[in-house]
């Protein structure tokens, strides 16, 4: 049976922790942010945790991830 391969897309934006959870970066900081508030923008700094629904899924395109 061939190594399995982890998706390439899924890497670059998801990074799993020593304790198993999941980290990824906030969305909507791209573009357009003249008219997002300084607020908004400060609260979508950073990152955050995925939520439990999706762990399964990411865990599936990251096979050697721990």
């Amino acid at each position: 049976m061939p190594k399995a391969k982890s998706k390439k897309s899924a890497a670059k934006r998801f990074k799993v922790r020593s304790s198993g959870s999941i980290k990824r970066s906030q969305a909507y900081m791209r573009h357009i942010l003249t008219k997002k508030s300084t607020k908004r923008k400060r609260h979508l700094r950073g990152t955050t945790e995925v939520h439990d629904s999706n762990k399964r899924q990411i865990r599936a395109m990251l096979p050697y991830s721990g």
